[in-house]
């Protein structure tokens, strides 16, 4: 009891942790920018879309559910001193396989609602001109998933 009060008053004092983590990388800041606007390409939010999202930053970057609300927020913060066009440059001097990496994250979120808008696949098919990355590169090879 006494430890979780702790906790609380640290974070008041600290911030969330996942926020921390994702406003100290100026590229998981860029890359989840860039998914969180494919989410809001086709002009709505679905429940399917924000679950793949939240899946994405908790598997990948290890982002708590508990983080997402603070999370959310200071990318809406973020998002309006920053271009699609500069997050998606903060990925072109990275390897290969995290450009890849990438567009299959904005690849995972545009078809979680099981409907590809256009909006969505002109985001994805400019994102991967920008990092040189063949739309046949995106797909997973057999077996992984």
């Amino acid at each position: 009891m006494a430890s979780g009060m702790l906790a609380r008053i640290r974070e008041l004092f600290e911030g969330d942790q996942g926020v921390r983590k994702v406003a100290g990388d100026p590229v998981l800041s860029a890359e989840l920018l860039l998914l969180f606007r494919m989410i809001l390409a086709d002009g709505q939010v679905s429940e399917t879309e924000m679950a793949v999202f939240k899946r994405i930053c908790r598997d990948s970057f290890g982002i708590g559910e508990e983080s997402m609300d603070g999370v959310v927020e200071y990318l809406h913060d973020f998002g309006y001193e920053t271009t699609g066009t500069q997050a998606i440059e903060m990925f072109r001097g990275l390897g290969l396989e995290r450009r890849k990496e990438l567009a299959r994250h904005m690849a995972e979120i545009a078809k979680a609602d099981s409907q590809l808008a256009e909006n969505e696949v002109r985001l994805l098919r400019r994102t991967l001109d920008v990092l040189g990355i063949s739309p046949v590169d995106v797909v997973k090879p057999a077996g992984e998933g």
